[in-house]
């Protein structure tokens, strides 16, 4: 009797402990399965497939949950993306925002629902709701762009003058004038003494600003300045802070004669090794680029996620430069690097970025 009351009491026991179990609140999840909402602003620029490509693999080989998208460089299109990525549940969102000024509402409704922000090489402005900053060092990539120019010139010991061109980025993008104000930090005294003319007259972001990086439109405008300005005059150096702008500039140029023996091409630069450009600089057209290994920054931007996500120390090495016009946003810059015949192969195919063959 005495057994098969223990036995019954153990048998509650178990049957209790059971119980409770199935009412107390499921585990944690992991933090690696936490989703990470991507969104790239646009597929026409192989860049951005790229870094796109780049975090998915981090990202997933770290644990976390993934979701990329592109937004063909329409502001509506990437709004609506955001806001499904939050209502997906997302619990970090690591944006390359189209125009960083007009998505200042999906930031407050981001932050309502707990979501880190992650400004992913572009700044996101106007608005407190933006956590981290994770790009190169934008001003640096100016410098370099001016300081090729200067290289290619010899400017530094030729008397001059030679005429030069300048073409910024978009408007619409914060980093189109740390790259232009770089540039210019290094080539306006070159300007002020005389040694560098600008022809057109043509300065300053108001200018010389290219909406939304369209290489069809600097051709046209390079088109226009070398009908206008140019007719007896050479051009001898153009100022072009992306790879697809000097496409298009390079083919206003060759359309009137540039590029031959006779007339030389102008001292071309660019901006994040596009294949199409390094195989124009390899042709002698395009004369530099600036390098930005999207994989490392892919790497530094995960890294950042994952030490927000578990409440450890974020890495930042910029807590100065990047007021947002609401508040300084604590920055990770990664170091850009100066490319031209000379080096190429080292940084671009010897680091497995590009192969061999897709250079020729």
């Amino acid at each position: 009797m005495k057994r098969n009351i223990l036995f019954t009491v153990f048998a509650l026991l178990i049957v209790f402990s059971m119980a409770l179990s199935a009412c107390a609140p499921a585990a944690e999840a992991p933090a690696g399965k936490a989703l990470v909402g991507i969104s790239m602003p646009t597929k026409t620029s192989t860049r951005w497939i790229s870094d796109g490509e780049s975090m998915v693999k981090v990202f997933t080989e770290m644990g976390y949950d993934t979701d990329l998208q592109f937004a063909d460089d329409d502001i509506p299109n990437q709004l609506a993306q955001i806001e499904h990525r939050v209502t997906k549940g997302a619990k970090v969102l690591v944006i390359a925002a189209i125009d960083g000024s007009t998505l200042s509402d999906v930031w407050k409704k981001a932050k309502e629902a707990g979501v880190l922000v992650i400004a992913y090489d572009r700044l996101i402005v106007n608005t407190e709701n933006v956590d981290y900053y994770a790009t190169f060092d934008n001003f640096g990539v100016g410098v370099i762009m001016g300081s090729q120019i200067e290289e290619g010139l010899d400017l530094k010991n030729q008397a001059g003058p030679f005429n030069i061109e300048l073409f910024g980025g978009s408007p619409d993008d914060t980093n189109a004038f740390y790259f232009y104000d770089g540039a210019m930090s290094v080539l306006q005294p070159y300007i002020d003494s005389g040694k560098l003319v600008v022809q057109s007259g043509q300065m300053g972001m108001d200018k010389v600003g290219t909406l939304r990086w369209d290489g069809t439109v600097a051709q046209k405008r390079m088109e226009d300045l070398l009908s206008a300005y140019y007719t007896d005059k050479r051009v001898d150096a153009v100022l072009s802070p992306y790879d697809g702008l000097s496409i298009g500039i390079i083919s206003a140029l060759k359309s009137v004669g540039y590029g031959s023996a006779d007339q030389p091409m102008p001292v071309i630069g660019g901006q994040d090794a596009e294949v199409a450009s390094v195989k124009a600089m390899i042709a002698g057209e395009q004369k530099y680029t600036v390098f930005k290994d999207t994989r490392e920054l892919a790497k530094q931007t995960a890294a950042m996620v994952d030490a927000a996500i578990k409440g450890t120390e974020v890495p930042v090495n910029n807590t100065e430069t990047y007021d947002n016009g609401v508040k300084v946003v604590p920055s990770y810059l990664l170091t850009p690097f100066s490319v031209d015949v000379t080096n190429y192969e080292k940084y671009l195919v010897e680091s497995g970025y590009y192969t061999a063959d897709q250079l020729k």
